[in-house]
């Protein structure tokens, strides 16, 4: 739906699939998928042959199955000198796309010069069984195969032939005809796939003290600290304040892991005993696999670990025990929520240990429909292409489409159905270019993101819109497309979704014993390096670079555009406090002397029976609610260009938001961003220098940093308590609001005595150097 003001190639659409076609088929349900558009498959199961004959000289043979549909054809691997082979590997070819009206299923004995011909099986596509589900698989059947004339040879394969959609349990791993090009060893880069994240902990460390530690130079006071590590991660503490040999530090280390544990905890004691230069007093390594895990913030026993050193002798490494040892309390964080995704745009708030889980509130059904207008995402054989899949991520559920090789209007028509703990969170849709294919750049690249808040959506509707594909470049923003989606949310108990919201946003944890701002940040970027590492390892990875996006590892990167558009959102939440002051200032100047006298009635009723006040306000609020769902959001949010100041951003601001981090630019450029932030930083001092002076002025009144304002303030509030003693509150209430709405003939242009008192107060910055 388009905004004022915005592009309308930028806007969201609503669309009309026809999804749930045909759901009805007799008496049976022909498709569980009723959020996507029927697909119908021809499906092919090549499972195994039997005594194939041999045909080379030595009399083995070297098979595979050859499946060919009109110009379509897709091939198994071949088996060196096999004669009972065994392939189970499923083809499916597009209804829509069928030309032939024989399908030919050819076993060939693979050879240098020309392939041999081992026998043949031939189908009509008319006399091809349909499947419907949930009727169980098509059991597969052997077949006599036949030589060029028809005639029976020796050998057989065993087949299963049917006609189905994209509901059928082959879909996933079978090999598709839309994507012939790719050869068999790019198949498995291009196959749907559902993927699950790590569970990922919290680990923290907490490091107590030493005892008995040997100095490397025992002619001076050690200067000890220890340095925790688990893979790649790094921490260390403060140098201990009493420098002995038995250091005291008290201070908490925290780790990101994930499951399986296959990472110690390595802890090392050193002593600073240069500058540059530092010595490891002893070493001790914890498996994380006997760790003490933690649900709530009681506290949990300490222990005392052994150090051990090791020294080299003649070249190899010796092993020195002694009587060194740490005191440390180290446990699993089962209570927090380990964030490894912008908080902004979580997906997921639940705690880490499955005990403390609450039950599910609903369900979310995703309909990945079609894209349409991609642009070229790479250059093949001389022309533009474009290899497109999407990824969805809620949860610690990630989905990848299919590829659709060669296609700038591909379509998926996948379903997927996550369960809903909590709809204070985000789906986030992500189109990417496959490049790990034939041809491919070795890098998927970005083409769009959607995301979709579920507390947006009505429950048990159907919302069908196609999502503009939005990606910043250098140049400025562009539309690579649009991806048409079909999104359901299902609640399964009311009175928990309302209760949820009642509940904090974050586990328990989070704010009975909080961690810092900076420690979030930290223990966010390893819990997404671990993710996209681990996800990288599946099969078909999810690169690091699609992980990277879907996360948005980049959100906390400076951005001038980002800074204007968050400045401007400010400035439209204070709007509606501006607008009530303007209404006011005009009330109280009788621009319009009928509401001005209206407003005076409300007044002095409301003055004159003061319990009426609270009621007022929430009948006010609640009639604005009624009037507002007229006009209440009937789509989802999307990507708003104007909202982002995209749509007009300096070629230079972009420049900086692309730019590298630390800087890749010259010095010259450096220069002149860093003098356009000293002017900003200047203007925000200033601001924040005024509103400093403001509240010290109110200090000041009571200080006696200025005499003569402290000793008026003080006689003027020893008359002003007598005389709201004396005087019924109501009545001072009726008084002070006839006074601030007095006509303007009562009123001067200049200011009040209060105002003249108030910014004749001393502040503190006349001490500022």
């Amino acid at each position: 739906m388009q905004k004022p003001g915005q592009n309308i190639d930028f806007a969201l659409k609503e669309t009309s699939p026809k999804i749930g076609a045909g759901a009805v088929t007799g008496d049976k349900l022909s498709c569980t998928y009723d959020l996507v558009e029927q697909m119908h498959y021809l499906y092919v199961q090549v499972v195994k042959a039997k005594e194939l004959p041999g045909k080379d000289v030595t009399g083995s043979c070297d098979p595979y199955v050859e499946v060919k549909l009109g110009n379509y054809k897709g091939m198994t691997k071949h088996f060196e000198k096999k004669s009972n082979p065994e392939w189970k590997q499923v083809f499916a070819f597009s209804k829509e796309r069928i030309q032939a009206s024989i399908l030919e299923v050819v076993v060939k004995d693979k050879d240098v010069m020309m392939d041999d011909l081992i026998g043949r099986i031939m189908f009509d596509l008319n006399e091809i069984p349909k499947r419907v589900p949930p009727d169980s698989s098509l059991a597969p059947q052997w077949y006599r195969l036949e030589d060029r004339h028809g005639r029976k040879v020796k050998g057989e394969l065993m087949l299963a032939v049917w006609m189905g959609t994209q509901a059928d349990e082959a879909f996933c791993d079978a090999w598709h005809s839309d994507a012939a090009t790719v050869g068999p060893e790019g198949v498995a880069n291009i196959r749907s796939k559902v993927y699950l994240s790590p569970k990922l902990w919290y680990v923290r460390v907490n490091v107590i003290e030493a005892q008995d530690l040997i100095p490397y130079d025992k002619t001076k006071f050690p200067e000890v600290y220890v340095k925790a590590m688990i893979g790649n991660q790094t921490l260390r503490t403060r140098i201990s304040q009493n420098k002995t040999l038995n250091p005291m530090w008290n201070e908490d280390l925290m780790f990101v892991v994930s499951e399986p544990f296959e990472e110690p905890l390595i802890l090392a004691v050193e002593d600073r005993v240069a500058p540059n230069k530092d010595e490891t007093l002893g070493k001790c390594a914890v498996p994380l696999q006997h760790v003490q895990r933690r649900l709530d913030h009681r506290p949990l026993n300490s222990r005392w670990f052994n150090l051990e050193k090791h020294i080299m002798v003649d070249g190899e490494k010796k092993e020195i025990k002694f009587a060194s040892r740490i005191h440390l309390r180290i446990f699993l964080e089962g209570g927090y929520h380990v964030l490894d995704e912008s908080t902004h745009y979580s997906s997921d708030l639940r705690p880490t240990a499955k005990q403390l889980w609450k039950p599910s509130i609903g369900l979310l059904e995703v309909g990945i429909i079609s894209a349409h207008g991609l642009m070229p995402m790479k250059s093949k054989e001389g022309k533009g292409t474009t290899d497109a899949y999407c990824v969805a991520k809620y949860g610690q559920k990630w989905i990848r489409t299919r590829t659709i090789v060669d296609s700038f209007a591909p379509k998926w028509n996948e379903q997927y159905t996550w369960e809903v703990f909590d709809t204070c969170t985000v789906i986030t849709f992500g189109a990417f270019d496959n490049g790990h294919i034939p041809g491919g750049s070795g890098k998927d690249m970005r083409i769009g993101k959607v995301r979709i808040r579920l507390s947006t959506l009505e429950a048990d509707r159907i919302y069908t819109h196609s999502y503009p594909l939005l990606v910043f470049h250098p140049s400025g923003i562009k539309k690579t497309g649009e991806i048409q989606l079909a999104v359901r949310f299902t609640c399964l108990s009311v009175i928990n979704m309302l209760h949820m919201y009642s509940q904090p946003l974050l586990p328990k944890m989070h704010y009975i014993h909080p961690l810092s701002v900076l420690q979030l940040d930290s223990l966010r970027h390893q819990a997404m390096n671990i993710v996209s590492a681990r996800l990288n390892r599946a099969e078909p990875p999810l690169r690091k670079e699609v992980v990277e996006y879907m996360l948005d590892v980049d959100s906390h990167m400076w951005s001038m555009r980002r800074s204007k558009a968050n400045f401007f959102r400010i400035m439209n939440v204070l709007s509606g406090l501006v607008a009530v002051g303007k209404w006011f200032e005009q009330i109280c100047h009788w621009r319009n002397p009928i509401t001005t006298i209206l407003i005076h009635v409300l007044f002095i009723i409301l003055v004159l029976y003061p319990e009426l006040i609270l009621p007022t306000v929430f009948l006010y609020l609640f009639l604005i609610g009624v009037w507002n769902f007229r006009w209440r959001p009937r789509h989802p949010p999307h990507m708003d260009t104007r909202l982002s100041h995209a749509d007009a951003v300096h070629p230079d601001e972009l420049d900086e938001e692309f730019d590298t981090f630390p800087t890749s630019r010259s010095p010259e450029i450096v220069r002149m961003r860093y003098d356009r932030l000293r002017s900003i930083g200047g203007r925000v001092q200033t601001v924040v220098g005024d509103l400093a002076t403001q509240g010290e002025r109110f200090s000041s009144l009571l200080s006696w940093r200025d005499p003569r304002a402290t000793t008026l303030f003080v006689f003027f509030s020893l008359i002003a308590a007598v005389v709201l003693y004396v005087t019924p509150f109501q009545v001072v209430a009726l008084l002070a609001g006839i006074y601030v709405l007095r006509h303007p003939r009562f009123r001067y242009r200049l200011p009040s005595v209060p105002l003249n008192l108030f910014r004749r107060l001393p502040a503190r910055s006349d001490s500022l150097l």
